[in-house]
């Protein structure tokens, strides 16, 4: 297994490697002169109504209700109106069950139900769907994340239209896991051209960004999918410390052989429709009530120019 693991990244730095080299000489010879921007007073931003936590949840009857006692916690804490969107992804337990007891103590939480395991992808976007929030995030039903340390950061949606995370205490995972995750966002970061410090956490969306994207990935690399697309876009974000707990109960359902193969289908697919279809070009508009829009403002030359 150790094998096959080190053999697959070792391949993929290589790939990284190559389409940086070659995307590196593309640009140099396409370099053009970007226009001159004209400095504009700063707008009021305008606070989101919603926030809606997608809680994917396979298996989870020891942990989901304290994931979701939490989150309704937080959202308490931080006079957050928001609702949670469970999403039990094919359960075999009681965790439906469990949901459903909670849903009757508080209408802000919500239950769908999948006939058989689609990924956590998938579950993701189903949540994105049914979402009323104009702002998303998820947080598995694992109850492993702390709610409040990415719900302390939900003002700043009024500057920027993605926050991700990044594990500041990375001690409380193996050095396998350490390593493994490194080598990830090396290969990332060198073959997308970004600077992610993680890129698997619980990141906060503008619902609208998300609605623009037209390929959903339901495997463990969609966060990473989404990212990528919506930051190579040129959509603003920012990024902010965050505390991971330790998994209460059960094991991690992330670092697994299949896990790993279909991670690595889905860099492929990434790497195609970035660098070879011209899908990663950033769009003629920005989505119309995103902080870029009204950031960029009248710059649509400035955009031709990057074009």
């Amino acid at each position: 297994m150790f094998f096959t693991t080190s053999l697959i990244i070792a391949v993929l730095l290589l790939l990284s490697l190559a389409v940086l080299l070659a995307r590196h000489f593309r640009e140099v010879k396409s370099a053009r002169r970007l226009p001159l921007a004209t400095p504009r007073a700063i707008q009021a931003a305008a606070p989101h109504r919603l926030i809606s936590i997608i809680m994917p949840a396979l298996n989870e009857q020891e942990n989901i209700a304290g994931a979701i006692r939490n989150v309704l916690g937080a959202f308490d804490d931080f006079a957050i109106a928001g609702e949670i969107v469970v999403i039990n992804d094919g359960s075999t337990d009681r965790t439906a069950d469990l949901v459903r007891e909670e849903m009757a103590r508080d209408p802000r939480v919500r239950l769908i139900s999948h006939d058989r395991p689609c990924g956590i992808g998938a579950a993701f976007w189903d949540g994105v769907s049914h979402a009323r929030g104009e702002v998303v995030c998820m947080l598995p039903g694992d109850n492993e994340n702390d709610p409040w340390e990415i719900l302390r950061y939900h003002r700043l949606l009024e500057h920027v239209d993605i926050l991700i995370p990044f594990v500041f205490n990375k001690e409380v995972r193996s050095l396998y896991r350490n390593g493994l995750s490194y080598v990830f966002r090396f290969i990332i970061n060198t073959t997308f051209f970004v600077n992610f410090n993680y890129t698997n956490g619980t990141v906060m969306y503008r619902k609208q960004v998300l609605e623009e994207l037209d390929f959903h990935s339901n495997g463990f690399f969609f966060q990473t999918d989404i990212l990528v697309r919506t930051v190579k876009r040129g959509y603003l974000f920012a990024e902010v410390p965050y505390r991971l707990d330790v998994r209460p109960h059960g094991l991690s359902k992330a670092v697994t052989f299949p896990s790993l193969m279909r991670v690595i289908k889905g860099y492929l697919r990434l790497v195609h429709d970035i660098h070879l279809s011209g899908k990663g070009r950033a769009p003629a508009q920005f989505a119309a009530d995103s902080q870029t829009a009204q950031r960029h403002g009248s710059l649509p030359s400035a955009r031709q120019g990057m074009e």
